[in-house]
């Protein structure tokens, strides 16, 4: 892996700025698009457009396509340049034009209706996991479905659900999506903010986080699938230090025609005893496990296409080391646990109960 594709490995942490001129201009197009969906075009044409054009993005950008094909073969068990791997790859960049027509649609539509689009009694046991926490309760979710719709659910219900989001470029469409969920019940956090993303767990409130933004060597080692990779420390540091459960969520979009519907379930909650070595472990390993079998059962629908495994073997033994030295450790012999940063990074950093907020 070269420098620069591992520059591009983490997109939620953006550390230089980029033309000022290119921003502007993305940020315009974005907007006329969302309005051409929202009030000219039909969904199906639209899906239909984007996904084309997803597609051929897959086809002429050698560097998405082989992080595509490195991660359906670990899904499907073959080597990348399979064609059952390609032909899966080609299906979820498809499968992906569903979800950014949504997105797209969502400034034109009102909560009730993104809502409308979630199997809501499937919401029930999310309140019940919620309630029997000691703390608050983390929403540990993967790129797989409309995470939007489903908050505009939770919100819909009058539960305080927050999502941690990147505010790291594209201020303007930052804060167009800051501005719309804030309006629809949904608090927006930015992922830097420590100090608030503690807080609203202490308050007993929501928290949603996605978990597979892509392989950072210095998160959590796990086993996904049928190789070592990381996921981020952020989730269960945040549970063991607020006394909250950690909820894997699933969801499933249901057909591919006609108005969006979503179906929710979850794998068991996670309780997280400690700061321990050990116990982090254990919990993001049972994160990696809800996610895998989410993925699994419907693999077209995943759409993280930023490398999720390591490159070489040298860093998937590094990676066994690791597990195996945190699992043997249960913080017996040492009075504290450097933590990790709870934001989409997961990147461990000291992440003290009074860490400085940060702000859009």
């Amino acid at each position: 892996m070269t420098d620069r594709d591992r520059t591009l490995e983490a997109p939620h942490r953006r550390l230089k700025s980029g033309s000022r001129i290119l921003e502007i201009v993305a940020v315009r197009g974005y907007r006329t698009m969302s309005w051409l969906i929202g009030r000219v075009l039909p969904p199906g044409v639209a899906r239909a457009i984007i996904g084309r054009g997803a597609q051929l993005s897959y086809l002429l950008w050698p560097t998405k396509r082989r992080w595509s094909n490195s991660n359906f073969g670990h899904v499907l068990g073959l080597v990348p340049d399979d064609r059952r791997v390609r032909r899966l790859a080609l299906s979820a960049y498809h499968e992906y034009a569903s979800y950014i027509v949504e997105v797209m649609r969502l400034p034109y539509l009102g909560r009730d209706q993104a809502a409308s689009w979630v199997e809501q009694a499937e919401l029930d046991g999310i309140e019940t996991a919620w309630k029997e926490s000691k703390g608050g309760l983390v929403l540990a979710l993967g790129h797989v479905g409309n995470n939007e719709a489903v908050a505009a659910a939770v919100a819909l219900r009058g539960w305080p659900i927050n999502v941690v989001a990147d505010d790291s470029a594209y201020p303007e469409l930052f804060e167009d999506f800051r501005r719309l969920r804030e309006a629809w019940g949904i608090h927006v956090i930015p992922w830097r903010n420590l100090r608030e993303i503690f807080a609203v767990l202490r308050k007993k409130e929501m928290l949603a986080l996605l978990v597979d933004w892509g392989y950072r060597a210095d998160g959590i080692p796990v086993r996904l699938f049928d190789a070592w990779t990381t996921l981020p420390a952020g989730p269960a540091t945040l549970a063991a230090k607020t006394g909250s459960r950690i909820l894997p969520i699933t969801i499933r979009r249901d057909g591919p025609h006609g108005e969006p519907h979503f179906h929710v379930s979850w794998a068991p909650p996670i309780e997280v005893a400690s700061s321990a070595p050990a116990d982090l472990a254990r919990a993001t390993q049972q994160m990696a496990d809800a996610l895998a079998a989410t993925i699994g059962s419907a693999p077209q629908q995943w759409y993280s296409f930023k490398p999720i495994w390591p490159s070489t073997a040298a860093e998937s033994d590094d990676l066994r080391r690791r597990a195996e030295a945190m699992l043997a450790d249960d913080g017996s012999k040492r009075s504290g646990v450097a933590t990790a940063t709870p934001g989409t990074s997961g990147a461990p950093t000291e992440a003290p109960t009074d860490a400085p907020s940060g702000g859009a």
